[in-house]
């Protein structure tokens, strides 16, 4: 054994509790180093040929990179929909770690199982029904790229053929409808060869992102009879709208659709009384995309795939030639089931957060912070540079400059420079915007307030 690697064999239990130490300093002090800030590209040094052990390493890391890191577990973080990582969900991925398991096949562990158990508790947090069953993955990209390619297998069971064995060309063309498809849709598409340009959206209601079901009514008409694929969405970057989930199912009594449904954030909607009607419907769907590093507050990265043909799921991912993994069969394990052959076990983390703070610790986590963006949003409106491009209808508040929208840029620089807080840009319905996302567990009301100060300070 290598001499240093020895060492920190023997110095195990010491090193892990500087480890534990310092990361314990790093998320005490969320609060007090810049939320984001504009990057410095840094060249890569030569690789060490030596090595310095654990405790070199981690000053060098410590001294070198871990400065310029944005604060992106922390409550002012309102980029993109970006959760932090709860106590307990920090907890399980440390173990997960130190345990190590690759959890794709029951050959040598009960790994899959707490899988299983995990992905059964969050199918019973957003209401979905037992024939839907879900399947750990990366995030909200992988979730679609699956869930669209059980898709893509069903079109080939309508036309009597399996994609899986004798690829997307032979389907022919391909159309997948939506209104407001997210950018991952189309990559998904790109991946799974039947093409970006396979996408045909369909108009939306008048000032809104959710679909015109009307409009998607002709569009299925208009296809004849011939198979497509749906993508819904419940709950858009930009806005947060909803499609009518109940009324795009019911367009199936007509025409033959897989319906998938995006509801990466949107989902959680679920845990909040008054909002929990915006997913009615959810449970119709053939698929549901859930990014976990999202609003469940575990740590990146973790989503849920479901679906409820789980027979064209293994189809589509089976690994049946490796004799080692194992059949197929009725009860497939995950190898058969996701793109990945061995990954890290995902799971845990969301385990663990479930087990520790059950429906209603959640449940409270998504009405705060769907009070604290309507907070700002009410705060912005009072603000006369500023004005909100659309109601704030869940946790996101998407606004612009009042009188001169081409300088938001400008703006989200200044915002990352002054380290307060953290936006993304956007565009919405042609104009230059900002988003403010809720979705972190120790976002307060006292954060808000210095994200609306912030605001007001740097108004034209």
């Amino acid at each position: 054994m290598h001499p240093l690697l020895g060492d920190d064999l023997a110095r195990l239990p010491e090193l892990l509790d500087e480890t534990r130490a310092y990361a314990v300093r790093i998320l005490q002090g969320l609060d007090d180093r810049p939320v984001a800030q504009l990057p410095v590209r840094r060249e890569p040094t030569p690789l060490p040929a030596e090595g310095s052990g654990l405790k070199g390493a981690m000053e060098a890391f410590a001294e070198r990179w871990e400065a310029g890191f944005a604060a992106s577990a922390g409550p002012r973080y309102l980029g993109f929909v970006t959760g932090g990582s709860t106590p307990a969900a920090l907890a399980g991925d440390w173990l997960t770690g130190a345990l190590d398991q690759n959890p794709t096949s029951r050959v040598d562990s009960t790994a899959p199982d707490l899988e299983r158990e995990a992905a059964s508790w969050l199918r019973e947090l957003f209401g979905l029904p037992a024939e839907h069953q879900g399947t750990f993955v990366s995030g909200a990209t992988m979730s679609n790229l699956a869930g669209l390619a059980v898709g893509r297998e069903w079109l080939g069971e309508r036309h009597g053929i399996s994609v899986a064995e004798q690829g997307a060309a032979a389907l022919g063309p391909v159309t997948v409808l939506s209104g407001t498809p997210h950018s991952s849709v189309g990559k998904a598409l790109s991946l799974l060869g039947l093409g970006r340009s396979a996408i045909r959206r369909v108009d939306t209601l008048p000032g809104r992102e959710a679909v015109d079901v009307a409009r998607l009514a002709e569009a299925l008409e208009g296809l004849g009879g011939r198979p497509t694929i749906v993508v819904a969405n419940a709950g858009t970057v930009n806005t947060v709208d909803f499609d009518d989930l109940r009324a795009i199912a019911a367009l199936r009594e007509r025409h033959p659709f897989w319906l998938h449904v995006d509801a990466a954030f949107g989902a959680f909607a679920a845990l909040s009384p008054a909002h929990a009607h915006l997913v009615d419907g959810l449970g119709e769907a053939d698929s549901v995309c859930v990014d976990l590093h999202k609003w469940l507050n575990v740590p990146y990265s973790g989503a849920v795939q479901f679906t409820r043909r789980r027979d064209l799921q293994a189809r589509v991912f089976a690994n049946s030639a490796a004799a080692y993994l194992g059949p197929v069969g009725d009860d497939p394990d995950p190898v058969h089931l996701t793109p990945e052959n061995s990954r890290r076990l995902l799971a845990v983390p969301a385990w663990f957060t479930l087990a520790a703070y059950g429906r209603e610790g959640h449940a409270e986590i998504v009405r705060r912070d769907i009070a604290l963006a309507e907070l700002l949003g009410e705060r912005i409106a009072a603000l006369p540079g500023y004005r909100l491009l659309a109601p704030v209808r869940l946790n996101v508040v998407c606004f612009t400059l009042a009188e001169a929208p081409e300088r938001t840029g400008d703006l989200v620089t200044a915002i990352t420079e002054s380290g307060e807080a953290f936006l993304t840009p956007t565009v919405y319905d042609g104009v230059p915007a900002l988003r403010a996302a809720f979705s972190n567990w120790r976002t307060t009301e006292a954060d808000v307030e210095r994200v609306a100060k912030l605001l007001e300070r740097l108004a034209p």
